[in-house]
């Protein structure tokens, strides 16, 4: 028996690195899979069915049960024939994972329009395609475990600084995340988001001194770097066992797993009326200068 059982998933960017691991380890898990991936280059350029196809038989072959799609999910239209597909051959669906992206990295002085444009629509437009068409199903349903399960990046946590398209579609996300999880919980969905870390394609096109620290090797360097550690604990996020977890941001890299924190707030200042400038300026340099200053030099 396993963890996914007669469940129903769509994985979209499915075709290579973290997206093929868990269509992978759900389909070995007991789902049944729709692998959606264009088959595009990593600025999202081309196309081809091949990637999609080789996740597909490798699911088969060894027993499982997959269809390839190979929309893009920047298309708003093909987004619903996404999720159709899902009802079509399988007649429900439980689990939507969107794990689809693209990059074109620029420092934000010399970034185009249409490399803002291409990424935002891939990220975050694309994450609201397929999130709307599966959410009209589920919300039709009104019972069931039902899953959302999103991709933001540290790149969108934390700034990186030559993504400033991709940092905001990612960050944007979360923010996308939590408003699901609102939204959708009465009528059985959960809406999480996963901080993934793990070397793939993606992460090779990126500069050494921009990557950060935790990812330097290639997977077959580092097995802590493989793509399929990021997959385990989206497994159990799937699965009906979860129903607990709902709007939460979770971090998957090597052999660690986290829980971020909301956003709370840090410090406040209370008054009683409206601020005099000089005297505002004054407490917020008395009262909220440490506490930046002090995660600082932490950080």
């Amino acid at each position: 028996m396993g963890m996914l059982d007669n469940r129903v998933a769509i994985v979209t960017g499915a075709g290579r690195g973290i997206g093929a691991e868990i269509s992978k380890l759900f389909a070995a898990q007991g789902a049944k899979v729709v692998v959606n991936d264009l088959g595009g280059s990593v600025d999202g350029t081309g196309a081809a069915a091949g990637p999609a196809d080789e996740v597909v038989a490798l699911i088969n072959d060894t027993g499982g049960d997959a269809q390839a799609n190979y929309a893009s999910v920047s298309d708003y239209n093909a987004a619903e024939g996404i999720i159709q597909q899902a009802l079509d051959a399988y007649g429900r669906l439980d689990i939507l994972v969107n794990v689809a992206g693209i990059l074109r990295d620029r420092m934000v002085f010399n970034m185009t329009e249409d490399e803002w444009d291409a990424v935002v629509d891939v990220h975050m437009k694309g994450t609201f395609n397929t999130t709307k068409y599966a959410s009209i199903y589920w919300r039709q349903q009104r019972e069931g475990h039902y899953r959302l399960i999103n991709f933001t990046s540290g790149s969108g946590l934390f700034g990186a600084p030559g993504q400033p398209n991709y940092a905001a579609a990612k960050l944007g996300i979360v923010g996308f995340t939590y408003s699901c999880a609102n939204a959708l919980g009465r009528y059985g969905v959960t809406s999480n988001a996963i901080g993934p870390g793990a070397a793939t394609r993606m992460t090779d096109t990126v500069p050494d001194e921009r990557r950060g620290s935790a990812i330097t090797d290639s997977a077959e360097a580092d097995p802590r770097m493989s793509p399929a550690n990021v997959a385990v604990p989206i497994a159990y996020i799937a699965s009906e066992a979860s129903d607990w977890l709902n709007g939460q941001v979770i971090g998957a890299m090597g052999y660690d797993i986290s829980l971020y924190t909301q956003y709370e707030v840090q410090r406040q200042l209370a008054g009683t009326e409206r601020w005099d400038v000089e005297r505002a300026a004054e407490e917020i340099e008395r009262v909220f200068k440490p506490a930046v200053l002090g995660e600082r030099r932490v950080g």
